[in-house]
């Protein structure tokens, strides 16, 4: 087994690293101990929240709230920011619209926009393209000041589609840029004055926009899909339904070509907290553990990276994420032990 910190070893030039998995297996607490981890290293982290309901401010028991980054309290060189939903769709919103408007003016077209605009806004995923472009924002103009970008992303079915415009977004991008050169082109062939014409569409401005945006998303594209600089780790729990999950969410991001970094095995029971107690409860869950941890190994075995054990309390506050970390990172990795054989 290798284990998180072997893997981190083989990767020095890591810069974006991102947490996912079913809601309620621990994906927030391994992003902030990753993101812990790397500032005790000495690298100046950024610990993002992507997740529409925050839960950094509880974990670290400050106030890490209002869309800005701020520094965390007790651990020098780690920042974090619960990026504001709600402000994010907004700027999102305000270009769309503003590029709507423009496209609609410069084509001549006397319609007006507001319905365009919220056919739009009713996009399912809208939510997504704009914490997509936030995220990307974030990725190409904060990385030159952070050694390392951690994402917490929300439950699998808004991560997959945030992730997986990373690739819609540019075919999307291509084709806007095809039909817009097609349009510009008949333009020029239907005037009469064709220098004019042809002088006023190489100051195109839709197409100087469309151009801009495909380049910072082949800036992003590239960035995803470059195993030396990012990596996505998938947090599960010794359970049927999140490992389940996890599976089909790794083929999932394999599709996109987003490098996979490796399972944290989060929750599992271990023989030494189990001891002498009679507690029938807990015995059955150490029991059908046992099947689970198995089926872990039989299917993402070589993925798994650690075990984190069953902590008596809920992981809050800084000294609990030091010794989540002190477990994540500890080299033997001992509770592999505890699989059966």
């Amino acid at each position: 087994m290798q284990t998180l910190g072997q893997f981190l070893e083989e990767h020095p030039d890591l810069r974006f690293v991102f947490t996912g998995g079913k809601g309620g297996v621990g994906k927030t607490v391994s992003a902030a101990v990753l993101a812990y981890h790397f500032a005790r290293q000495g690298k100046r982290t950024l610990l993002a929240s992507l997740n529409p309901v925050h839960s950094l401010s509880s974990l670290f028991g400050q106030d890490l709230s209002g869309g800005q980054v701020k520094p965390v309290q007790g651990v020098d060189g780690l920042f974090a920011i619960e990026v504001n939903t709600e402000d994010a769709v907004q700027r999102y919103r305000e270009s769309v619209s503003a590029r709507i408007r423009e496209f609609l003016r410069y084509a001549d077209i006397p319609v007006d926009a507001r319905p365009f605009i919220d056919i739009a806004m009713t996009n399912p995923a809208f939510e997504e393209s704009a914490m997509f472009d936030k995220m990307t924002d974030m990725m190409l103009m904060q990385s030159g000041e952070y050694d390392r970008i951690v994402f917490d992303t929300a439950a699998v079915a808004n991560a997959v589609r945030l992730i997986g415009l990373s690739k819609i977004y540019g075919l999307w991008l291509g084709r806007l840029i095809e039909s817009r050169k097609e349009a510009l082109s008949l333009r020029v062939q239907l005037s009469f004055r064709k220098e004019k014409v042809l002088e006023e569409v190489q100051r195109d401005p839709m197409m100087a926009d469309l151009i801009a945006m495909s380049e910072r998303f082949e800036k992003v594209k590239g960035l995803l899909v470059d195993p030396a600089v990012t990596a996505f780790f998938f947090v599960t729990l010794p359970l049927s339904l999140p490992i389940s999950v996890v599976k089909r969410f790794i083929e999932m991001v394999r599709a996109y070509d987003i490098p996979v970094g490796g399972v944290v095995v989060n929750e599992v029971i271990t023989r030494e907290s189990l001891g002498e107690t009679p507690d029938e409860y807990l015995r059955n869950k150490f029991a059908e553990q046992g099947g689970y941890l198995n089926t872990i190994q039989a299917d993402l075995g070589p993925l798994v990276r650690a075990y984190l054990p069953l902590y008596p309390r809920e992981v809050v506050g800084l000294k609990a994420v030091e010794q989540v970390a002190e477990d994540m990172f500890r080299p033997s990795q001992d509770l592999a032990a505890e699989l059966p054989a």
